[in-house]
């Protein structure tokens, strides 16, 4: 059973993944995707432990026959006989008679086996898995049924790594309860159907790491060991552990040395910067996809018609928030507006024309029919006591000329930050896109999802806190006769804001769980993923209530 010529050889450890579930295996060693949960980190604890105590000798392991490579956790010689020792931190599976190895772990453990005979020949060999939770050690031989299962296996993982299509979701659904890339496939998401009722919920809640906005001119931000140390132009330094950062933000002339560069590349943390007046400028992603990830999305979305269907899902969600925003804001009003209830009658006229457009064009005149009646009746939405200089006055930008614009602007370049970085850390590329065309730096696939976040990230809590005077006109921002920033304090006020409305959490009309905004931003990136992955239909789904 020689390996091909160039075929790269398989690790003993994807053949567990391999055993457990084929999508597993496919995920990690093929889209090169890999999880540490809580789980994971347990069983690295255990191994280091066992080092300590003296009780592991690890062997690097590999045969070019074979096409297997791997560390075993430990090989012994005992009375003439070579023992293979794996260890696990749960607990074994119970057979007729008495404790057994699961199958996963049983292979994992005859892939050594057939190494370790490989470099140790004319030796008997026994396996033995040791679980620690039962404090249990299961024993079998390498037996020809063993070696068979091993080599049946790397036959069928070179197969899969052949492929360029995913493996279904795995009908064993207790399976994906106890996987650390559960959030990653998302099993229950894509046996949900629109019209179903939801499964019990796999993707992760919230994050609870913080972001770290560094906002004051100046300002410097180092490493020391595991800690990024931010040391402003005056005042006291701060230190923040690595390990409780999601993101670092830098606003303006903020300096980020090479050493903290690199200490958050190596924790997968996203760096970003935005200029002064809150534009996105770009960033460093917090993770990666590799070739395979990026090629599928390339070929979905060279296809006209995928890119249509995209689309018309994208501004039918965007245009359909706006009209569930107008008639939320102005329930309970005994009159109604005009600008309200004509905007309310024209947007209710353009939702079943965004699923009947023929092109992206026309959808982008059905979009900006839409913004234009949104925006008109926006300034209805604020009280009759707001500061005139707080009031909305129409949609404009680059630069702002109004407080409100301002405000609207800087979130919306929160908004940006956001999505790029989910769309980084899913492993799509941002410069491919489905419905906006490329200009500028901005990457037309951020500015797509985007779209639908604009409402229930910015411009809901922005109008609600106007509407709660939560804003000081002069304070909060600088004014000439060209254009209007936010000042220091007012940065820093937008950024609550946010930052606030990101950790707000509601129930998915779809799926049926609750999350917050934040780690629904990544679920759409991934479940737009699924669009040609194999499981269409949940992009573009949620609604606000």
């Amino acid at each position: 059973m020689g390996a091909e010529s160039g075929t790269e050889s398989i690790r003993v450890h994807a053949l567990h993944a391999l055993a457990y579930c084929e999508r597993l295996f496919y995920l990690e060693e093929v889209e090169e995707i890999r999880v540490a949960d809580a789980a994971v980190y347990a069983g690295w604890r255990l191994h280091v432990e066992l080092a300590e105590d003296g009780e592991r000798v690890e062997l690097e392991l590999a045969s070019e026959a074979l096409g297997l490579h791997g560390r075993v956790d430990a090989v012994w010689r005992r009375d003439g006989v070579l023992v293979v020792y794996e260890h696990k931190r749960g607990r074994p599976a119970q057979g007729k008679q008495g404790p057994e190895a699961w199958p996963s772990d049983r292979l994992q453990a005859g892939a050594y086996a057939l190494l370790a005979e490989e470099r140790f020949p004319r030796a008997p060999i026994e396996c033995r898995v040791r679980y620690h939770q039962q404090d249990t050690t299961v024993r079998f031989p390498l037996d020809e049924p063993l070696r068979r299962q091993v080599r049946e296996a790397v036959a069928r993982a070179r197969e899969l790594r052949a492929r360029t299509a995913r493996p279904p979701v795995t009908a064993q659904e207790r399976k994906c309860a106890r996987c650390s890339l559960a959030p990653v496939c998302l099993p229950e998401e894509e046996r949900v159907t629109p019209a179903g009722a939801a499964r019990p919920r796999l993707f992760p809640e919230d994050d609870t790491r913080q972001v770290l906005h560094v906002t004051v001119p100046g300002t410097r931000v180092g490493r020391e060991a595991e800690q990024l140390v931010v040391v402003p132009p005056e005042g006291q330094e701060v230190r923040v552990p690595v390990r409780t950062v999601s993101a670092l933000i830098a606003h303006g002339a903020v300096q980020v040395s090479s050493q903290a560069l690199g200490l958050c590349v190596h924790n997968a943390i996203g760096v970003h910067w935005f200029t002064g007046g809150g534009r996105y400028l770009g960033g460093l992603g917090g993770g990666g996809g590799n070739v395979q990830r990026r090629l599928r999305q390339y070929e979905a979305l060279r296809q006209e018609e995928v890119c249509l269907t995209l689309a018309r899902r994208l501004v039918l969600a965007k245009v359909d928030g706006q009209l569930r925003f107008l008639l939320r804001a102005s329930r309970g009003e005994p009159e109604a507006c005009s600008e309200v209830e004509v905007a309310v009658r024209d947007l209710r006229a353009l939702l079943p024309q965004c699923l009947q457009a023929s092109s992206l064009d026309s959808l982008r005149g059905l979009e900006g029919a839409g913004a234009a009646r949104y925006f008109g009746a926006l300034p209805s939405l604020l009280g009759e006591d707001v500061d005139a200089r707080l009031r909305f006055e129409g949609r404009n930008r680059r630069p702002p000329r109004d407080r409100f614009n301002a405000v609207l602007g800087f979130l919306y370049g929160l908004v940006h930050r956001e999505v790029e970085a989910a769309i980084i850390a899913v492993g799509l590329d941002p410069a491919f896109g489905f419905y906006h065309q490329p200009r500028g730096s901005a990457g037309p696939l951020g500015l797509d999802l985007m779209e639908q976040f604009r409402v229930p990230m910015v411009d809901m809590p922005l109008v609600a806190s106007i509407n709660r005077k939560a804003w000081d006109p002069e304070a909060d921002f600088e004014v000439t006769p060209e254009h209007v920033w936010l000042s220091k304090a007012g940065r820093a006020k937008a950024i609550e804001l946010y930052e606030r409305r990101k950790r707000e959490r509601w129930k998915h009309n779809v799926l049926g769980y609750s999350l917050s905004y934040a780690r629904l931003v990544e679920l759409e990136v991934r479940l737009l993923e699924k669009e040609w992955t194999g499981s269409p239909g949940l992009f573009a789904k949620f609604r606000l209530r």
